[in-house]
C-alpha cells in the first residue's frame, strides 16, 4: 500500500463575511483509515466536509484526494471520484421499501417509478442482498422506509451511499437521536464498512467515539487543536477548556 495519503488538506482557509470558518486547516487521512472528527459547535466540522465534497470552495490551501486537486471540481465530479457524504438528517424515499431504496442508489435511476419498473440482473440482486446484510436490515427489506425507526433510516441511507461504492465515506453525526443500542450497533456497522473503505465520522457522542476506538481529530476555530487516541486528546488541557469542559 502507498504511503501517500488518501485525503489531504493543507493550509486550507475559507471566510464567510469576514469570519474565518476554516483557518489554516491541515489534515491527512491514510487509505483504509477510520477517523473521528469532534469539536464544539462552530469549530468548522461541517464546513470542512463542505470543502472536501465541493459544496464550498476554499479561499486558500490545497485539498487532494488520491493526489488529485479537488478545489476546482464541482460536487458531482467529486462524488464520481469516490467520495460519498451522509448528512445528519436521513433522506430516504419513505414511500418505497428498504430494498427499493437500495435499488435506487445502486442503479442511479432518477425516479421511484423507474425503480419499480427496473429489472435487476442477478449480480445486482446479490449486491442489494449484500447491502441489506451489511446495514442489518435483511429482515426489513420489504418494509416501507417511512415506517422504520430513526436509527434504521440512518442505516438505510448509509447503505444507499455504499450502493454507489465510494472509496471514502463522510458521515455527519450518525447517532444523533439514536437509542443506546442503535448507537453501539452503528459503531459496529462503521467498523465493518471500514474493512473495505475509508470513513470519516463527525460526532459529538463521546461514548460512540470511544466505541469506534480510532484516531480522533479535535477541531477548534477552524483548525486542528489536538489529534490522537481518545484518551490522549481527552487529557489535553486545551481540549478540556474549549470542548469537554463545557
Amino acid at each position: 500500500m502507498s504511503d501517500a495519503p488518501l485525503l489531504e488538506l493543507r493550509d486550507v482557509s475559507v471566510a464567510f463575511d469576514g469570519f474565518r470558518a476554516i483557518n489554516n486547516l491541515s489534515l491527512s487521512l491514510r487509505p483504509g483509515e477510520l477517523r473521528a472528527i469532534v469539536g464544539p459547535n462552530g469549530a468548522g466540522k461541517t464546513t470542512m466536509m463542505d470543502i472536501i465534497t465541493g459544496k464550498t470552495r476554499p479561499d486558500t490551501g490545497i485539498v487532494r484526494f488520491r493526489g488529485h486537486d479537488l478545489t476546482q471540481l464541482d460536487e458531482p465530479s467529486i462524488a464520481r471520484m469516490g467520495i460519498g457524504r451522509k448528512f445528519q438528517k436521513p433522506t430516504v424515499f419513505e414511500a418505497l421499501t428498504v430494498r427499493e431504496n437500495l435499488v435506487l442508489s445502486l442503479r442511479g435511476l432518477r425516479t421511484p417509478f423507474a425503480v419499480l419498473m427496473a429489472r435487476l440482473s442477478g449480480e445486482e440482486r446479490e449486491r442489494v442482498d449484500h447491502l441489506l446484510g451489511v446495514i442489518r436490515l435483511t429482515e426489513h427489506a420489504d418494509r416501507r422506509a417511512g415506517g422504520m425507526s430513526h436509527g434504521q433510516k440512518q442505516w438505510l441511507e448509509i447503505g444507499m451511499l455504499l450502493g454507489q461504492e465510494p472509496d471514502l465515506l463522510l458521515v455527519d453525526e450518525p447517532v444523533a437521536g439514536m437509542t443506546d443500542a442503535e448507537t453501539m450497533a452503528t459503531a459496529d456497522l462503521l467498523r465493518e464498512i471500514n474493512r473495505t473503505r475509508s470513513v470519516v465520522v463527525v460526532e459529538h457522542d463521546m461514548d460512540f467515539v470511544r466505541a469506534l476506538d480510532v484516531t480522533v481529530t479535535v477541531l477548534h476555530e477552524g483548525s486542528v487543536l489536538s489529534e490522537g487516541a481518545l484518551d490522549v486528546v481527552s487529557a489535553d488541557p486545551r481540549v478540556i477548556e474549549v470542548y469537554l469542559g463545557r
